[in-house]
């Protein structure tokens, strides 16, 4: 199999060591056919066994592997060498968030703001299990599939310049798992959720830039997710003004 050797710049940081992080530069055989994670997987089993980073399943599925690569948050078990210049690759942790040591970052902040929109079925009526399933019609699972395809590679975070901005702000991930529920038709919880998505922190702070769609490795299109959020908020706060109600029971 053909060989390309190839130059990886990776960012160091060892907290118990390091004042600020660093760069270092490995040489790497690479076959033709791998993508990034095997070119760091290289350097730890054969070059330097003290770097540090995250990776589980290999197949864009766990999400784990989000790394700037060349400047862009992407998975590197999914951007293939053959892809990239043949300068050296620049590989650095996700963008926006601590540095904990080498590519590994800190995702307690992500995983607060994706427990705030309570991304779960919520029932505020029960149905006996004699009755059977909530069934769903395919035009229903249609509303909302696409949003479940999320990893948390955390991505998206990393390309939002608003969540670089404010670091209060929701972020498109968990927006985007918000809506995963509030579309679907068994859920009864989008009013529980508005008091976190429909907040200044929520949607109304996204301005649009429409990154975390375009980096998103699963095409889950968070940008799409909060602008739709806008519009049944604002529809809501209408619906309440006029004293009809508004969101869904």
């Amino acid at each position: 199999m053909t060989q390309r050797a190839m130059e990886l710049s990776i960012l160091r940081y060892r907290p118990e060591e390091d004042d600020k992080p660093w760069f270092q530069n490995y040489q790497v055989p690479c076959e033709e056919d791998w993508v990034v994670l095997d070119a760091i997987n290289y350097v730890k089993d054969h070059l330097d066994s003290s770097l540090s980073y995250r990776w589980s399943c290999h197949m864009a599925v766990c999400g784990s592997c989000g790394m700037m690569i060349n400047g862009d948050p992407a998975l590197s078990c999914k951007t293939f060498i053959r892809d990239l210049r043949s300068g050296p690759v620049r590989i650095e942790p996700l963008a926006n968030f601590p540095i904990e040591r080498d590519l590994v970052v800190v995702m307690d902040d992500f995983m607060e703001k994706l427990q705030r929109v309570k991304p779960y079925m919520i029932r505020k009526t029960g149905k006996p299990l004699e009755e059977g399933e909530h069934l769903q019609s395919p035009a229903q699972l249609k509303k909302f599939k696409q949003y479940t395809l999320c990893i948390n590679c955390a991505c998206c975070y990393s390309a939002c310049p608003q969540y670089a901005l404010i670091p209060e702000f929701i972020g498109p991930a968990a927006l985007a798992l918000a809506h995963r529920y509030n579309q679907d038709s068994r859920d009864q919880g989008r009013d529980e959720r508005e008091d976190v998505t429909a907040s200044n922190e929520g949607v109304w702070d996204c301005s649009f830039a429409g990154a975390c769609s375009d980096v998103c490795p699963k095409h889950v299109d968070p940008a799409s997710a909060v602008q739709q959020m806008k519009i049944a908020s604002t529809v809501d706060w209408f619906m309440r003004r006029l004293g009809l109600g508004g969101g869904k029971s």
